[in-house]
């Protein structure tokens, strides 16, 4: 019996509403396989804890949460309660560096039953493979002086080391799909950080023979990704470029509702954490009318990740299977609720036992 040890954090908002399901699916999933069995330890961190405790999990949060094989996240974030500085850098933020969480994955996808809001959608099926650990993101800088000549200084850290890490974690995935990676770059316009970028990039391209690849500034290519997303196969991206890109690949699916993403640790030092894009949504929280598929795709991640392809691919169709019947939630044209879009999911699985 291969057995999976998963930290499990619903966090805030909807976070709560859609992992109950995402966790009975792979219950559900392990029952089909019959020789995969997996093992949860539940943590209530988020803002209520850290309206409770002053910090947004435990001083010993992290060694509980090394322990386990992968994280799967709800959500984090609840402005109303926590300012959001806090919140992200207290919790999901904090994972991510700690645990060397240097790739952020996130697929998008025509996925069945749902409408695009683009009028002509043709079959796009992209993946963003996004640095993860620093660019854009790093906390390098400071602030100085007051009043009018106040002046804020944020410094992006590009090391080769990471940028290369990234480009490879792109090409090898691409030569199980399409075979054409597509850099992410604004050279033209950031004098030493995006040429550096096009330099690994060149570099690392000549060591994947067979792999197509191009090169786009990223206001062309976010322009691009909406009115052609059918030209593209891997993109990858720096920490900012990538999370722009990556709502634009949720929004062209139809809604950020349905969108996952992995965080991966690539030297098997630390757990990789699975987790919707949605965020926490306190509009909707509550209203039994937050998307699960989101949640749910990430358990595919998850899935692909401890190397359970098959069920992974299992579990994608069976979700699309269940939206091309038109069972959707409300963000994506639907009248069904949480429970009913993931309870059609758990019914149509059972029948593959």
């Amino acid at each position: 019996m291969k057995k999976i040890k998963l930290t499990v954090i619903p966090g805030d908002g909807i976070g709560s509403e859609v992992m109950p399901h995402a966790l009975d699916i792979l219950d559900v999933i392990g029952e089909i396989h019959g020789g995969l069995d997996f093992e949860y330890e539940h943590f209530d961190y988020g803002c209520d804890y850290y309206l409770k405790h002053g910090k947004m999990m435990a001083d010993d949060g992290m060694e509980h949460l090394a322990e386990s094989d992968s994280i799967l996240l709800g959500a984090v974030g609840d402005a109303s309660k926590v300012p959001d500085h806090i919140s992200l850098w207290g919790l999901l933020l904090k994972i991510r560096q700690e645990f060397e969480l240097a790739i952020n994955v996130r697929p998008a996808k025509v996925f069945r039953g749902i409408d695009s809001p683009l009028s002509a959608p043709e079959d796009f099926d992209l993946v963003v493979v996004r640095e993860n650990s620093e660019g854009e993101y790093s906390s390098v800088g400071g602030r100085m002086y007051r009043g009018d000549d106040e002046i804020a200084i944020q410094n992006n850290v590009f090391s080769k080391r990471a940028t290369k890490q990234a480009m490879e974690y792109a090409f090898k995935l691409s030569a199980g799909r399409s075979h054409h990676v597509t850099s992410a770059t604004k050279s033209n316009g950031i004098f030493h950080a995006m040429p550096f970028w096009d330099e690994v990039f060149s570099e690392t391209s000549a060591q994947y023979e067979g792999i197509r690849t191009s090169q786009q500034h990223i206001d062309a290519l976010a322009a691009s990704l909406v009115t052609h997303p059918q030209r593209y196969d891997t993109i990858v991206a720096s920490n900012l470029f990538g999370d722009i890109l990556t709502d634009i690949g949720a929004a062209i699916m139809g809604s950020i509702g349905i969108a996952p993403s992995a965080n991966l640790n690539l030297n098997d030092k630390s757990p990789s954490m699975f987790e919707p894009v949605h965020g926490s949504a306190p509009d909707i929280a509550g209203r039994g009318i937050a998307n699960p598929i989101g949640q749910i795709w990430t358990v595919k991640m998850l899935l692909d990740h401890h190397g359970e392809e098959e069920m992974g691919s299992m579990l994608l169709n069976t979700m699309e299977s269940v939206t091309a019947d038109g069972i959707l939630t409300p963000d994506v044209g639907g009248g069904a609720s949480t429970d009913e879009v993931a309870g059609e999911v758990i019914k149509r699985l059972k029948r593959k036992m």
